[in-house]
């Protein structure tokens, strides 16, 4: 049995560290608590007192928030996705940071009233107020991947996987008015371990 235990669904935030583990290579255990109760149970409580997924045992440690989980696995794991430097590191929370801090709320508006929602619930007041809180964010992107195919340079890492998750989906959005940060979300979306498990979280 593996060490590493991912607990949930792919149509959560799950979906970002079923990627990770994936792209490492990873050998784990998915249990898929989700939001049907399995979440609230005593023994899932024990895992994550919040009661929200995703969770990860892995030996001895216990740890949640999507984000964290990704960039322990990555620097446990390395093959790559970890940068090797100080200020690439730096850079990596910064990107990640900024994706849940600028454009998880946005992005989740936007989606909910045009996408997720039932056509008699959306709000195109709200949607349209969110592509508006999002452009200023998404031109700091463009600028930022101009000339370079990732975020930190030539290679792909978890900096690119962090954001490219919280982008997910803005796979339906209009992203003509910036083509750089299009090309990027593209290349990561093209990625073996991206296809499957966004497989997993559409089926």
């Amino acid at each position: 049995m593996a060490d590493l235990k991912l607990y949930g669904v792919a149509a959560s935030r799950a979906f970002r560290c079923l990627w990770a583990a994936k792209e490492l290579g990873l050998d784990y255990e998915h249990v898929p608590i989700g939001f049907d109760g399995s979440n609230r149970t005593p023994e899932y409580l024990q895992v994550n007192p919040m009661g929200k997924v995703p969770a990860i045992r892995d030996g001895d440690l216990t740890l949640w928030e999507s984000l964290a989980i990704n960039l322990y696995l990555a620097k446990k794991h390395g093959k790559g996705l970890y940068p090797s430097t100080l200020e690439d590191e730096a850079r990596t929370w910064q990107w990640s940071f900024f994706g849940a801090t600028e454009l998880d709320k946005p992005i989740g508006d936007w989606g909910r009233h045009t996408l997720v929602l039932p056509p008699e619930k959306r709000d195109p007041t709200i949607a349209a107020q969110a592509l508006q809180d999002l452009a200023p964010k998404l031109a700091t992107m463009e600028q930022a991947l101009a000339g370079r195919p990732y975020l930190l340079g030539p290679a792909f890492t978890i900096a690119d996987l962090n954001l490219a998750s919280v982008m997910y989906r803005m796979l339906w959005g209009d992203l003509s008015r910036t083509p750089a940060v299009k090309g990027w979300l593209d290349r990561c979306y093209e990625r073996p371990a991206a296809k499957e498990v966004r497989k997993m979280r559409e089926k």
